[in-house]
């Protein structure tokens, strides 16, 4: 979603790097790209001004005008006062001391609530907790059967004793009561002693007194911990006047970004936080109930600024990966030895439990270089090789070299794919196995200092391919050296060679000449000794 932002204040930056020192004028017109990067970002006015304003006061204080290096300090101003507007600091879920924990989820119709719920309770259920899901949006045609196969899906119980609008229209149907249904969900869940109860409320394609007045109903009989306002971040602009007026209509403690891995211009996301002063507590970041996650401004803003998101890169790999697996497999790669295409079959499947390959290298520092990359990669290439290996017989998988024409063309059928795929997939392999021996053998990884050599390299490869000294034969073409070949041969004796190294005849160690036979001045002989 911040592709496009994140362009913009790369490429700003890159003009300052090549500044040892910054004037007046090299701010404005820095600020004055940030300004409309963050305008065309779809970014609230009233956010721009102030955060130009404070880019530009620090910029030209003594902050940066004192600095080493102050490009490098006018990013890092730009990247703290970005997670200023983002919210600060991260915050999370506050639960009541006696449960259940109530969360009320309000907002526009389409702003993915329904979905959002599922996302919120599978992830409690991951922490521990007993979520309860209450289906109180009874107006939405089939919005109460949705939430019941999302609930399915998260593995977490939804209470919905009203089947609510089975027809076409949006329509309230006759006896629909919303706020008794909230009202019958709070006492189950503290009869089946669930510790957090999660409120799905209805929701209108525009604000209105109906949609404000229902809200606040179910606000005042569940007396919600937490109302989070579920926000689509790419409606842009009208997302702060939308999120204002529930601000003050119903009031909420959080905001949740839903549709995050849009490509709309994610002007809500910059502003929703600062306009109305509520912290970013989630972000939905994609249509499986795993996209899901917390909104940290400090991260979201290395984002935007190119510089990764490392931190939730490895918090995804270690919810996805098995500890003992991992373990088995590093002891595998270490030794060099007994890695198969059913360990690399093994190791794929865990990294698509990551999620999206793409926003997994999304999150690596630099990746805006590559973004033409990113963007032609085709995810379905992974389920390619999955199938190419799933066609294989366990035999094969374990010891690949026994898989012949007829064996490859087999495999190709089974998996629909041709026979040149499974050759690249074999040769990729065969070299990966032959890099890891070879880092196994020289105890790291090749090429780098203290850890191993590539082949070829070391005093082993080397006396294996040093080529042998070349004798020369015949006289040198060096004049000079000709001579002196000639004198010697003349006196019978070895003519004298430059010492390796010397390209002039004079290194090494020269013979000693006799001080008698040397033309001193006079009086210098009392230095000598004599």
């Amino acid at each position: 979603m911040f592709a496009t932002l994140s362009d913009r204040l790369t490429s700003t930056f890159k003009n300052l790097r090549t500044k040892g020192r910054l004037s007046e004028a090299d701010v404005d017109a820095t600020v004055r790209e940030i300004r409309r990067a963050l305008l065309d970002a779809d970014v609230a006015v009233t956010v721009v001004r102030q955060f130009t304003g404070a880019v530009r006061e620090r910029a030209l204080s003594a902050e940066v005008s004192q600095a080493l290096n102050p490009a490098q300090q006018v990013v890092k101003i730009v990247n703290e006062e970005l997670v200023g507007i983002l919210g600060g600091e991260t915050r999370t879920l506050r639960f009541a001391k006696n449960p259940p924990t109530v969360i009320l989820l309000a907002g526009l119709q389409g702003a993915g609530k329904t979905t959002l719920a599922g996302k919120l309770a599978l992830q409690l259920k991951g922490e521990g907790h007993t979520p309860l899901l209450v289906a109180a949006d009874l107006q939405r045609p089939n919005a109460v059967t949705q939430l019941q196969v999302v609930g399915e899906r998260a593995g977490v119980p939804v209470f919905a004793p009203h089947p609510g609008n089975q027809g076409a229209d949006d329509v309230m149907p006759l006896g629909a009561d919303p706020v008794a249904v909230a009202r019958a969900g709070l006492e189950t869940a503290r009869t089946r002693q669930h510790d957090v109860l999660i409120v799905d409320t209805a929701g209108r394609l525009g604000v209105d007194a109906e949609l404000m007045r229902q809200a606040a109903d179910i606000r005042d009989a569940v007396q919600p911990d937490e109302i989070l306002f579920v926000i689509d971040a790419m409606i842009g602009q009208d997302a702060v006047t939308t999120a204002q007026a529930f601000a003050d209509g119903v009031g909420f403690t959080g905001v949740v970004l839903s549709k995050l891995d849009g490509d709309a211009r994610g002007g809500a996301a910059l502003s929703v936080a600062s306009v109305t002063g509520r912290p970013i507590l989630f972000a939905s970041t994609g249509e499986k109930l795993t996209d899901f996650e917390v909104f940290h401004p400090d991260r979201m803003a290395s984002r935007i600024l190119d510089m990764g998101d490392v931190l939730t890169l490895i918090e995804q790999a270690e919810r996805a990966f098995d500890a003992d697996q991992a373990e088995a497999m590093a002891g595998k790669l270490a030794s060099g030895e007994g890695f198969t295409l059913a360990d690399f079959l093994q190791q794929m499947q865990q990294l698509r439990k990551m999620g999206s390959l793409k926003k997994m290298f999304g999150m690596l520092p630099g990746m805006a270089q590559m973004r033409d990359a990113l963007d032609s990669f085709d995810e379905r290439e992974v389920d390619r090789i999955e199938a190419i290996i799933h066609s294989m017989t366990p035999g094969e998988r374990d010891n690949p070299k026994i898989i012949n024409g007829s064996r490859r063309a087999r495999i190709a059928r089974g998996s629909g794919t041709t026979a040149t795929d499974v050759n690249q997939l074999l040769e990729r392999f065969d070299a990966a196995q032959k890099m890891m021996r070879q880092m196994a053998k020289s105890g790291g990884m090749p090429g780098m200092p203290g850890m191993g050599n590539l082949p070829g390299m070391g005093k082993k490869a080397r006396g294996k391919t040093a080529a042998p000294a070349r004798k020369v034969r015949g006289k040198s073409g060096n004049p000079a050296k000709r001579a002196a070949q000639e004198r010697a041969a003349i006196d019978g004796r070895p003519a004298a060679s430059a010492p390796t190294g010397s390209a002039f005849g004079l290194g090494g160690a020269a013979p000693e000449a006799d001080p008698a036979a040397l033309e001193l001045p006079a009086g210098f002989e009392k230095f000598l000794g004599r």
